[in-house]
């Protein structure tokens, strides 16, 4: 970081985003998208498969971006400037952290940059500080989605944050058990992090920096040229996953189909989902 500057007071992170939830709830700037569940097992990994009760609100404010931008002739960009009412906290002096507008998890966090870059750019030692400031006071699970092959809506960088568990019952991160044991049927490099850099977010940010490029060159990711790919990151571990496209039919899948949650739109959505196998969607969008 340009001079190791951090904003984000330790300690004040989870209370901020519970009181901005409240708050953004009330005045309606926060559109949580309503959801069910189901876990649908494959491989040892009992998947948590979400499906969508609600899109009419998404699809909505997409429609009214559209709008926008071909009124004003550049693409719409909600992260610049971004919703007031959706501010949680300033992290640093690049980083700011807002809550994600259609949430389909409680207290799902966007880590975006103050100036815009792009979402396919590499990630920075900025990134991965402003990650672990949040990270130390916000015990969750860190994603970023590399490009639109890779789940992204947006253009701006952007990571995301959302809480631990992921899932009601069973292990925090449904395919957990799998990491470290190389039993995973695609193209991927993990590497084990350590907790303690929470008390040093600008340490913790430079040796992730690190790992990031090394587990980038173990997948075959070339070292300028970012590629698609998910990357998923706890205060433990970090997991980076190349891919080969978006979508299993009509199935999007983002970093956290590979942390064993997905997301189907509908009851065929999920048909398809459960007569193929969530692990074998995975094999598809990934590289074998």
């Amino acid at each position: 970081m340009a001079q190791g500057k951090i904003l984000l007071k330790p300690g004040t992170l989870w209370t901020s985003v519970k009181e901005r939830t409240e708050y953004a709830l009330e005045c309606g700037a926060l559109l949580s998208i309503p959801t069910e569940f189901e876990f649908v097992e494959q491989d040892g990994v009992r998947f948590l498969v979400r499906i969508l009760s609600n899109l009419n609100r998404k699809k909505a404010a997409k429609e009214k971006q559209e709008k926008q931008s071909a009124t004003s002739g550049e693409e719409f960009n909600p992260f610049l400037p971004y919703e007031e009412d959706l501010f949680v906290a300033d992290i640093s002096n690049t980083h700011v952290c807002i809550l994600n507008k259609f949430n389909v998890v409680d207290y799902h966090l966007l880590i975006i940059t103050r100036g815009f870059e792009e979402q396919e750019s590499l990630l920075t030692l900025e990134d991965f500080t402003a990650m672990w400031a949040c990270l130390a006071d916000f015990d969750g699970l860190a994603f970023y989605n590399s490009s639109k092959t890779a789940g992204a809506s947006q253009r701006h960088k952007h990571l995301q944050l959302v809480p631990l568990p992921l899932a009601p019952s069973g292990l925090q991160i449904p395919i957990e058990a799998l990491l470290r044991s190389a039993k995973l049927p695609f193209v991927h490099a993990f590497a084990s992090l350590n907790s303690n850099w929470m008390r040093s977010p600008l340490a913790g940010g430079q040796a992730t920096l690190e790992i990031y490029h090394t587990l980038r060159h173990a997948v075959g990711l070339d070292a300028k040229q970012s590629g698609a790919y998910n990357l998923l990151a706890t205060r433990e571990w970090m997991l980076i996953v190349p891919r080969s496209q978006e979508h299993f039919q009509s199935i999007s899948v983002n970093s956290l189909g590979f942390a064993g949650a997905l997301l189907v739109r509908n009851a065929a959505e999920m048909e398809i989902l459960k007569t193929q196998g969530p692990m074998t969607i995975l094999k598809n969008v990934a590289v074998s």
